[in-house]
């Protein structure tokens, strides 16, 4: 008889409301459905760029015997992106400290892995992205969750630094934030960096900044983004392309370590044997090859930034709570029903999926991805305005009884 082991207890626990969504929802069953509104997920819903898909032909005939053959981190995938990040934040990123990985979820589970041990406790962030305590269980650390100010949903620095014990090792911190949008600023992540620093020195050991940096191209409004690795020299910066490219399916990102990270030095052995004991956690031949092009491409943010506007203003306008996302391609409105599931399961009922914001431990809220074309948009605010009549007419028929 298989009996699992306790750290896969302890996964399926931290991630059994997502997979139960995943495999047992209305969402999972009929989600390909021909006519269905999808907004769970930041999944495309319209072809790929027409430049990513040439970037793949350009680079696909091989041009030597190795063109298939094993790939690290390729050093013309190194220097591409050292050089993108000097372009667009003007800090010098050498290419020897840029470690290329399948994804950013792999990012996250090698920088993990290179520093913390079975025991340690890495601090996130509530809300969170859907992975981060089962990736911190996954190798043994002890996962602390620290909620946002709500009000705001800054961080909450006095919480944070409560939660700082002498078995810190390491903080994971997501901006733009997914699911909330919001962007960090400047002075928050100052106040961050003291604290760290403090707690560092306290300590006698660093404590790492994991910097999750997934939607740090898709910000709004002429924003600036300023990333937490600029204020703190202990930082990950970790990064995929699967968003800008809107490309989730194709795996490239990077760790990237700013020029002032100390002990640079014996970090990066760590980070290249946390790759290999992570499946080797490096991307396709074929994705480094075409990095050259697929650097330069990106999904249409104004674009984006309008259809940010046009469910914004509609689902205003029919009554629902819903802030404006600085960052991301995610919107978090308040549920008209106490029972974020219920909600959805009432969406659903009309083929509109979303995501319940208990997922994202925002019970009474639910997601919505922009990631869904235009026309779905348009079909399915009447649906949204449907389904809040259908809710306000049973409030009112039980207030009334």
């Amino acid at each position: 008889m298989f009996t699992q082991t306790r750290r896969i207890q302890a996964i399926l626990e931290a991630t059994a409301p997502v997979f139960r969504f995943m495999t047992e929802s209305t969402w999972s069953r009929r989600r390909s459905e021909p006519g269905v509104c999808d907004f769970a997920l930041g999944n495309p819903h319209e072809l790929a760029l027409p430049g990513f898909v040439q970037a793949l032909q350009r680079w696909t005939p091989p041009q030597d015997k190795d063109w298939y053959a094993y790939k690290m981190s390729e050093p013309e995938s190194q220097s591409v992106v050292a050089a993108g990040l000097r372009e667009r934040r003007g800090v010098a990123f050498e290419p020897q400290d840029i470690f290329m990985t399948n994804g950013g979820f792999a990012a996250i589970a090698v920088a993990l892995g290179a520093v913390v041990d079975a025991g340690d406790e890495v601090i996130f962030i509530s809300p969170p992205w859907f992975f981060y305590e089962a990736l911190i269980v996954s190798i043994g650390g002890h996962p602390v969750r620290v909620p946002v100010n709500r009000e705001t949903n800054d961080l909450d620095l006095p919480a944070i630094a409560a939660a700082i014990s002498p078995r810190t090792r390491a903080i994971i911190i997501n901006s733009p934030n997914n699911p909330t949008g919001r962007i960090y600023p400047a002075s928050t992540l100052e106040g961050l960096a003291d604290v760290l620093l403090t707690a560092s020195k306290q300590q006698g050991r660093p404590i790492f900044l994991l910097s999750d940096e997934a939607y740090s191209r898709i910000v709004y409004d002429g924003r600036a983004f300023p990333s937490p690795t600029a204020y703190y020299p202990s930082s990950f910066l970790l990064y995929t392309y699967g968003k800008t490219l809107l490309t989730p399916g194709q795996r490239i990102g990077y760790i990237a370590l700013p020029p002032e990270m100390p002990g640079r030095e014996e970090i990066r052995p760590a980070l290249t044997a946390s790759q290999m004991c992570t499946g080797f956690a490096f991307p396709n031949a074929l994705l480094q090859h075409a990095l050259p092009d697929l650097e330069k491409l990106s999904i249409d943010i104004p674009h984006l930034q309008a259809r940010r506007d046009r469910m914004v203003s509609a689902l205003r306008d029919m009554g629902f709570d819903v802030h404006v996302p600085e960052g991301t391609f995610y919107l978090l409105p308040r549920s008209p029903i106490a029972d974020d599931w219920s909600f959805v399961e009432l969406m659903a009922r009309q083929d509109v999926f979303v995501l319940p914001g208990s997922l994202v431990e925002m019970p009474g809220t639910f997601r919505l991805s922009l990631t869904a074309s235009d026309e779905m948009v348009e079909r399915a605010l009447p649906r949204f305005e449907h389904a809040v009549r259908q809710v306000r007419s049973s409030q009112t028929a039980s207030a009334a009884a």
